[in-house]
């Protein structure tokens, strides 16, 4: 045989001379939880290792983390129901907890990449992505209270905005808000193509922001579809978005190709909360290597052309490779 390809796979310095992908942990961004209050470090039963912070203990986390190598976060506000209204008010009181936070990492850490999350649920009382009536979600109406939102946080010092709702047309009306407001810097990871999947249950827990009533269906993808995320990129791209996020990540890798071979803007990932909660507890179990199992889960969706990872792994796998 004058071809063998084992030849390449010979010893770990030849593999690592024919290593076709590359991960670190510059390309990862950690999701933190913020809860209201002090001293407060409350784990995700449904995510172990996972937990949520108060304002106090989040920046004392962003300062271990940096320690690691890990600059980029995104952090999630997990509000009491007492809080929550039909049409998320609370999201753009320039007083509430989860503004103040963001204002104060973006002052103790001005180096760090800070990314918020624009969507209705965790401050709807309805639990839902959009204002809703007689059942349904309406779209239009939702935009005012997204634009609301990402200019609130715009102006509490975010680096990138991360729309997640999936209502048509919220990319451009938030650009135009935010440019018309001089937060032109301000950039937009759009959840581009975030899928209708049973991924996301943990966390929910976290945030304990289900839907009250029905489902996302209407708003969110139909995972048998893949040549809707076309559709769904070229919109985004010409709405002025700067990253294509796909969410989530593992059971569409191909999806996460798609909008890479297709589009010039970095490709970004959500390796959800259910996913990294698969692995845990499979090896809590004693079924698979967590950290052989971490690594060829990121490694894959870096493969796949994800040039950004939102994952759970940051922290872990930021230790592991020191």
């Amino acid at each position: 045989m004058l071809r063998r390809p084992r030849r390449n796979r010979k010893s770990e310095s030849v593999r690592s001379l024919v290593e076709e992908t590359s991960l670190s942990v510059k390309d990862l961004i950690f999701p933190l939880f913020l809860i209201e209050g002090s001293n407060k470090k409350i784990e995700v039963q449904s995510m172990p290792g996972i937990f949520r912070f108060s304002q106090d203990l989040i920046l004392k986390e962003i300062e271990d983390c940096l320690k690691l190598g890990i600059t980029a976060f995104d952090v999630f506000p997990a509000y009491p129901e007492s809080l929550k209204d039909s049409i998320a008010s609370e999201s753009y009181n320039p007083e509430t907890f989860y503004l103040k936070a963001l204002r104060e990492i973006k002052k103790e850490f001005p180096e760090v990449c800070l990314m918020s999350d624009v969507a209705m649920d965790p401050y709807s009382s309805d639990g839902h992505d959009g204002l809703v009536k007689d059942g349904k979600i309406l779209n239009d109406e939702t935009l005012e209270v997204l634009a609301r939102m990402s200019l609130a946080q715009a102006d509490a010092g975010v680096d990138i905005i991360g729309p997640s709702d999936m209502m048509d047309g919220r990319v451009g009306y938030i650009r135009e808000l935010l440019d018309e407001s001089g937060f032109t810097e301000t950039s937009i990871m759009s959840y581009t193509a975030k899928y209708a999947s049973a991924f996301y249950g943990p966390f929910r827990d976290a945030l304990d922001s289900a839907p009250k009533f029905g489902d996302k269906k209407t708003y969110q993808m139909n995972p048998a579809n893949s040549q809707e995320a076309l559709i769904e990129g070229d919109l985004d791209t010409e709405e002025g978005a700067d990253f294509l996020m796909v969410k989530p990540a593992l059971s569409y890798l191909d999806i996460i190709k798609l909008l890479n071979d297709n589009f010039p803007l970095p490709i970004a990932a959500y390796n959800v909360s259910g996913e990294y909660s698969m692995i845990k507890a499979s090896a809590e179990k004693g079924w698979i290597d967590n950290d052989r199992a971490m690594l060829e889960v990121l490694l894959s969706i870096k493969r796949a052309g994800a040039k950004v990872i939102l994952t759970y792994f940051a922290k872990e796998y930021a230790s592991f490779m020191k």
